[in-house]
């Protein structure tokens, strides 16, 4: 459909241009992201058996990355649905150290940082849809399903074609041993 063509390339724009825009000079994030990295860091390393890297920019980087790489397939339609799931992770924790305006008490960057956090908030909101977009094509749940139940019905099929085979088979011995 025409409209999923121009929209996906339009939804990837701002990350496949902030992931080079960050990777290109990664130090400028960090100073924001650091208390998201922390939190996750801490969080991770209490549940998860292994230590967590800790290094900021790295992770400012590797978000970057994700952020050009699924960007640029969902703009060429390569596999959509999950891309889009992929920048839906990706933008959450950037937008919680990036416009953190709950932090701001001038009114004008605060302004500046709801928007923008709105902004991201309606982005992910576009991305969710596009997560979910079968492009009118049944869902891989109702595929299955469809699939479930039509093998249960071979099934039962065949059951009752064995049972009346066995029927007459036994019919047929029974005639043989009255003889």
């Amino acid at each position: 459909m025409l409209v999923r063509r121009i929209a996906r390339p339009l939804l990837a724009a701002p990350f496949i241009y902030g992931g080079i825009s960050t990777l290109r000079k990664p130090q400028d994030r960090v100073p924001g992201a650091r208390p998201v990295v922390e939190k996750i860091a801490e969080t991770a390393d209490k549940q998860l058996p292994m230590e967590v890297p800790r290094d900021v920019q790295q992770w400012v980087q590797a978000d970057a990355a994700v952020k050009v790489v699924a960007g640029s397939l969902f703009a060429l339609n390569k596999f959509p649905r999950l891309t889009a799931l992929v920048l839906s992770a990706s933008i959450v924790p950037t937008t919680l150290a990036g416009h953190r305006f709950w932090e701001h008490d001038d009114p004008t960057e605060r302004f500046g940082q709801i928007s923008n956090f709105l902004k991201n908030t309606g982005i992910l909101g576009g991305l969710l849809l596009a997560a979910v977009d079968t492009e009118g094509k049944p869902s891989v749940g109702y595929r299955a399903r469809k699939s479930a139940k039509a093998a249960a019905a071979a099934t039962e099929k065949s059951i009752e074609k064995a049972q009346k085979r066995a029927a007459k088979a036994q019919k047929k011995a029974e005639k043989k041993y009255k003889r």
